[in-house]
């Protein structure tokens, strides 16, 4: 499978997965959204030595990965670009802060190792936040969501739209490389000097196909915002899911739970 295709996959079955029949894809979206929002901002509170602590906060990626259903290898691999990306920002941590901390088997740990793991830890933690809510939550739902905290509604537009048609844009891009390939056998990848002709054709393909859409759009009644269906039935236990990890991850952010079960065994 090419490059395109492989991303084309990846976005329709992401898409897929977000309106399965599953009783996390149910809950209401701005409920979700709250959440993941509150999740972040409770992640990214904590101290830069608060190890301990911040890894309390695996709690919500946990449960929402098995109710939903989902799999750890999948989400790994489609943030595959991302996490070592978020895992560089501390590395060098370790040279600015040498004062030991801790010990650990007759091991000195700096302060500078434990604010790079605390780092990494806090960027996945995000990272994954995020990932939870576009997997269990569609994106018109998502929009649907953000135009209920009267989020501007051609903010949310923009953002339907791209995700709508960033695969058509994939599509175009895989016929230009496909004819340029056809064209000039043998040879790997494109050549500098067809760098600019090609994404001025690219520019000019996207731009006939956003006026063709927009007609489209048009002539069925658009006016500048999209008109989401209203959820018919409520699904039990929304607000008690979401009471209960607001009053969980505060917990989290307050006491280190790790800690504190440790301690009752020992």
């Amino acid at each position: 499978m090419s490059k395109f295709n492989q991303a084309i996959y990846e976005i329709q079955n992401l898409d897929t997965i977000s309106k399965e029949d599953k009783w996390v894809n149910h809950i209401h979206p701005l409920i979700k959204l709250f959440l993941t929002v509150y999740y972040i901002g409770l992640v990214v509170s904590f101290q830069k030595y608060d190890l301990e602590g911040l890894c309390g906060m695996c709690i919500y990626p946990i449960f929402v990965f098995i109710i939903g259903e989902l799999s750890w290898k999948e989400a790994i691999y489609r943030l595959r670009i991302v996490l070592p990306l978020v895992c560089i920002v501390g590395i060098l941590n370790p040279f600015f802060d040498t004062n030991s901390i801790a010990e650990i088997g007759g091991i000195a740990i700096s302060g500078g190792v434990v604010s790079m793991v605390t780092l990494m830890i806090k960027g996945i933690f995000c990272i994954l936040a995020g990932y939870l809510l576009i997997a269990t939550t569609s994106i018109e739902e998502i929009c649907y969501g953000l135009r209920k905290i009267h989020i501007p509604k051609i903010m949310v537009t923009q953002i339907l739209l791209i995700y709508r048609y960033i695969f058509l844009l994939l599509w175009e891009t895989k016929r230009i490389t496909q004819a340029y390939a056809l064209r000039a056998p043998g040879q790997k990848g494109i050549h500098i000097k067809a760098w600019g002709p090609l994404v001025g054709q690219l520019l000019l393909r996207s731009m006939d196909r956003a006026q063709e859409v927009y007609e489209s759009m048009c002539i069925r009644g658009f006016q500048g915002e999209f008109f989401i269906r209203k959820r018919n039935e409520k699904v039990k236990g929304e607000f008690i899911y979401f009471i209960a990890f607001l009053i969980i991850l505060l917990i989290c952010r307050i006491y280190p739970i790790f800690e504190v079960i440790g301690g009752f065994f020992l």
